[in-house]
């Protein structure tokens, strides 16, 4: 087993690990940067290391520090959450080649899946659907050209390495072909240091699914559900949930086969999900995201296993604990992102210090955070606050939760996207579960229910007491004040 792991994270994440690692007895160690200082996961670890300036180039995505930190404190294993060096196959390997197991997959594994042209080639050779396109690399305008006339107009020009959108395309006829390839192989090789792009059609508003995975060192996959995440901005998801309103019982086994077996070919060992799109009652392939997800609690909530303790085991060499038939999906389940970024300004990020914070609770209240009152947001990061999730008997009773929940968090200083989710959480489409991943784009109206929410809410915060630099302020003029009135009685 396992004896100490080192968290090669930050946040909120870098704590939902820690308190898996508590749970099993095992001690963690937080590395973390100038910036992270007084962050919360630092002072949650058994131990914590400094281990470079903000930039996360210099701290969190230095391989050769982390490498040495862990030697240094004696931690035989690292867990990376998400982001960061989380599906990089050169940390995996250096992590191998110093004798400390990596829990996730191999690094064969995430340089296998984390070139999208290869990740196509493999499912399809397992069977799974794949979106109409491009199994090699696309370099030339005539070669791009030829393909797109083949599969139809839009398309969308794609990095084969990388993910959340960045770099990505959308072309609509062959006017703006050439433009867009060069644009999009000029992002890739700024981005993720190679040029090469491959050709997809694109599907209008689909909506976009994945599936939990889980996979053991003896050749075990089994699934736990699937996810809806078609609430997204700029391909990055805001709310997710489980299961898919879209799905019927034959099309999620059919789906959950099909992504367990396509794992359990390729030689899959750790937490990962496979996505979908989901278009006109038809699925195919997306991506492996080789780590476990953002949203991994929402499938925890609704499956009763919890996903990180079971990578650990994994790691540790040990066999998965459940069968496929051991997994049944109770209820409902809905996450959302709670970012400081302004969703009235294109969702910018809106870095601050929070100068109050409360948490909703109550029955079926998850949240998942690193943060607290006075805590500073810092501006290099992901400005994610925290995770809401909720669960409910059914989704209709997982949206009224999630409705009061969004009514009691309260966070004083940033601007941050709570109106944004009561927003949704209270239109119509959303309700019924026609979900896109346009859901926002084609929602017209639903920005100017954000305006309206936040006029009607403001009362809330002002019901609870000032925060305690306000409380002080306040006390010095009322002392000021009792100070004059005694010189003016004298």
């Amino acid at each position: 087993m396992i004896k100490k792991i080192l968290v090669a994270n930050r946040g909120e994440i870098a704590i939902r690990i820690m308190r898996a690692c508590r749970e099993m007895g095992i001690p963690s160690v937080a590395v973390y940067s100038e910036a992270d200082k007084d962050a919360l996961f630092t002072k949650y670890a058994d131990d914590a290391y400094l281990i470079g300036p903000a930039q996360a180039t210099q701290s969190y995505l230095n391989i050769d520090k982390i490498i040495q930190t862990a030697k240094d404190c004696g931690a035989d294993a690292i867990h990376p959450g998400y982001g960061f060096l989380a599906e990089n196959p050169q940390f995996a390997g250096a992590c191998e080649q110093e004798g400390i197991k990596f829990i996730g997959p191999s690094a064969r594994i995430l340089k296998l899946m984390g070139d999208k042209v290869t990740a196509r080639r493999e499912m399809i050779r397992a069977g799974v659907p794949v979106v109409p396109g491009t199994d090699e690399c696309v370099a030339e305008f005539s070669q791009a050209k030829g393909i797109a006339r083949e599969i139809g107009y839009p398309v969308i020009i794609k990095p084969t390495g990388g993910g959340g959108g960045i770099g990505m395309s959308i072309v609509a006829d062959e006017g703006k072909l050439a433009k867009a390839l060069e644009f999009t192989q000029a992002s890739a090789a700024a981005t993720f240091g190679l040029p090469n792009v491959y050709i997809e059609k694109y599907l209008i508003d689909p909506r976009h699914i994945e599936f939990q995975l889980l996979g053991d060192s003896y050749g075990n996959v089994i699934h736990l559900g699937e996810r809806e995440c078609s609430i997204q901005r700029r391909h990055q998801k805001l709310i997710e949930e489980s299961p898919s309103p879209a799905l019927t019982p034959r099309l999620r086994k059919e789906m959950g086969e099909k992504a367990a077996n396509a794992a359990r070919l390729v030689g899959y060992e750790g937490a990962g999900t496979m996505e979908f799109l989901f278009f006109k009652g038809k699925f195919s392939f997306l991506e492996v995201n080789a780590r476990v997800q953002v949203e991994h609690p929402v499938t925890e909530m609704v499956a009763g296993v919890d996903i990180v303790k079971e990578g650990i085991r994994i790691a540790s060499g040990l066999p998965l604990t459940l069968k496929q038939k051991d997994i049944h999906i109770k209820g409902s389940a809905i996450e959302c992102r709670i970012n400081a970024e302004d969703p009235l300004n294109d969702f910018v990020p809106t870095p601050g210090r929070i100068v109050s914070y409360h948490a909703p609770g109550g029955i079926g209240i998850r949240v998942d955070s690193g943060v607290y009152s006075s805590y500073s947001i810092p501006p290099l990061y992901d400005p994610m606050i925290s995770k809401l999730i909720v669960w409910g008997r059914d989704r209709l009773e997982a949206i009224a939760r999630m409705r009061r929940a969004l009514y009691e968090y309260v966070i004083i200083g940033p601007k941050n996207n709570i109106c944004f989710h009561k927003a949704v959480m209270e239109n119509p489409r959303f309700v019924k579960g026609a979900l896109g991943t346009h859901f926002i784009e084609n929602e017209a109206a639903l920005l100017a229910e954000v305006k309206t929410i936040m006029e009607r809410d403001k009362p809330l915060e002002k019901k609870l007491p000032p925060p305690s630099e306000d409380r002080k302020r306040i006390a010095a003029i009322a002392a000021a004040a009792v100070v004059m009135q005694s010189y003016r009685q004298r």
